[in-house]
């Protein structure tokens, strides 16, 4: 039997996570196989992101000072849950979700929340096929690279017209 003070430590243990967190999301892992739920585990770790399995009343209380959060999950703490949630990108974490609960269909993703906006199926569809950070990076570094590239490219086709030929550079005179 779980004591008042074990109860109080897990409720500050959760409110710590949620105040820690970009994300979170509600999930059912009712029927899953243990096999599963780890497995999941291991790829939400990898992603700066971690699945704790909560009891309703106790979510519901250590959400109670994060109001918008807790209006967002609160309406889906019926059964059995498990909170996830993301500290690094919460696309990345919508992601791997989706894509384990394609493979598991028993996995539900009930609700989420980010940035204290609260997150329905289609919003966590569609977050899931956000490109991550890094992918951004390389889109954002390929269009500042572009102008760049197709002035040298054009300046030395211009150079092989003018030459005749390959474009090279004059070796120094000794």
């Amino acid at each position: 039997m779980i004591t008042r003070a074990d109860k109080e430590q897990q409720i500050k243990a959760l409110a710590d996570k949620v105040a820690k967190s970009k994300g979170a999301f509600v999930v059912d892992f009712k029927g899953m196989k243990v096999e599963q739920v780890t497995s999941l585990r291991k790829k939400l770790s990898s992603s700066e992101s971690e699945m704790k399995v909560v009891r309703n009343t106790l979510a519901r209380r250590a959400l109670k000072d994060f109001p918008k959060v807790s209006e967002a999950l609160d309406k889906s703490f019926k059964g059995t849950n498990a909170l996830v949630f993301s500290y690094g990108e919460v696309n990345t974490t919508a992601k791997i979700l989706a894509d384990f609960a394609k493979d598991v269909e028993v996995l539900q993703i009930k609700t989420g929340v980010m940035d204290g906006e609260a997150l329905n199926d289609a919003k966590i569809k569609f977050l899931a096929t956000l490109p991550g950070k890094n992918e951004l990076r390389a889109m954002f570094l390929g269009v500042l690279n572009a102008p760049g590239s197709k002035l040298a490219r054009c300046l030395n086709e211009y150079a092989k017209k003018l030459g005749g030929g390959e474009a090279t550079e004059a070796a120094p005179q000794a």
